[in-house]
């Protein structure tokens, strides 16, 4: 989906197909079909963005085909879908049963961390709409926190520096600024965007800036405000934004409470859950430690890594954190000129949601992510912007 800005540019929203599991190529094709084109035509729409996610297998083969590659983008034009953004934060297994701490394997210390980014660059560029010449990737935030030292942190930095580089050939031998984004996520080296500003301070290229997540900012309770204002003034490039809400409990102490977040405590994904005290945030890595006895205080609200979906908020107790949502959104794209032109709606735990609110069918599943979408629409134009055909 395509909007006009009052200040004359495009801002591209899309949706991530991460809540989709496919390893391979022909899995992603499946998607296009299956998923992408149906939630295109509920939403009434000729064209509609779609966020891709990549594993490495499907990956590989595109760069390494070229006839492959010219297979997707027809498929793509063929059922009314673009691509301006990728997920490559995920390397590969998303879509396993227990997936955890294997999400951040492997990290920007690694090689193959290098090499994927590489190559999902050298995709995007070939995938992108013949009027769009800037396309944008997510990627992990270095590495968890407690697989870090000082020597994996320079291997680090110098792998985005020669991500930089070949960045910028990219953009030499195909006209295409691609741009990658490190994602703060609760839990790992960088959590918060304040703490991305040193890290691309070192590497110091202006291809790879920060993507915003607004479960992730709201969950580590950043101000929206307050972590705009910096990146701006620290010249960091907002590269681009994942529109989604946390899970949040007002009340953490109240038994109720405690039933209702330990719906939410699911065996596949890490849910690190956060607290505001007055000495600092504190927090756990998983929904279910934080619930076991007195690992949090719970005399403040409590939110939790669980991206819910945007247009149904949690039954009473719990609620999210949709207003922070709306808050960032107003920052990034209400002002004078847009901070980031790919907005991208990302829900990808609508299989682990509660089993009463999990979508039974594909047609469901279909009609929650054209929820999301008209939620995220609506919110565009009423910050002026202009849905385009």
């Amino acid at each position: 989906m395509r909007f006009r800005h009052p200040d004359g540019s495009t801002v591209h929203l899309a949706y991530c197909t991460n809540v989709h599991p496919a390893e391979t190529l022909d899995g992603v094709l499946a998607q296009l079909r299956d998923h992408c084109e149906p939630v295109r035509r509920r939403l009434g729409r000729d064209r509609l963005g779609i966020g891709l996610w990549l594993a490495k297998d499907a990956a590989l083969a595109l760069v390494s085909d070229p006839s492959a590659l010219r297979r997707l983008r027809t498929e793509l034009d063929r059922r009314g879908l673009e691509v301006v953004t990728l997920n490559g934060f995920p390397y590969e297994g998303f879509g396993a049963e227990e997936v955890k701490y294997r999400v951040y394997k492997p990290d920007w210390a690694d090689p193959e961390r290098l090499e994927h980014t590489t190559a999902l660059a050298r995709v995007l560029a070939g995938l992108l709409p013949d009027d769009v010449t800037r396309g944008t990737i997510s990627t992990l935030p270095l590495a968890w926190r407690t697989a870090y030292d000082d020597r994996r942190a320079e291997t680090a930095r110098t792998a985005l520096v020669t991500l930089g580089e070949r960045l910028d050939a990219l953009q030499d031998l195909t006209g295409r600024d691609i741009r990658v984004g490190l994602e703060p996520e609760p839990g790992c080296v960088v959590e918060t965007t304040g703490d991305a500003l040193a890290p691309l301070a070192a590497i110091g290229h202006p291809r790879i800036g920060v993507c915003v997540d607004t479960c992730h900012l709201a969950t580590s309770f950043e101000d929206p405000h307050t972590a705009l204002d910096a990146l701006t003034a620290a010249g960091v490039p907002v590269v681009k934004s994942q529109l989604s809400a946390a899970l949040h409990a007002e009340h953490p102490h109240l038994p109720e409470v405690r039933a209702a977040l330990a719906a939410f405590d699911e065996p596949r994904f890490l849910h690190q859950t956060r607290v505001a005290t007055a000495a600092g945030l504190r927090g756990t890595d998983d929904l279910g430690e934080a619930l076991s006895g007195d690992a949090l205080p719970d005399a403040a609200p409590w939110r939790a890594h669980f991206h819910v979906p945007l247009h149904a908020a949690p039954a009473a107790p719990l609620t999210s954190t949709l207003p922070v949502l709306k808050s960032v959104l107003t920052r990034l794209a209400g002002g004078p000129e847009p901070l980031t032109h790919h907005l991208e709606v990302e829900t990808y735990t609508w299989q682990a949601l509660p089993p009463e609110l999990r979508p039974r069918a594909r047609n469901q599943l279909a009609d929650g992510i054209a929820a999301e979408l008209t939620l995220a629409r609506d919110l565009l134009t009423d910050l002026d912007l202009k849905e385009l055909p």
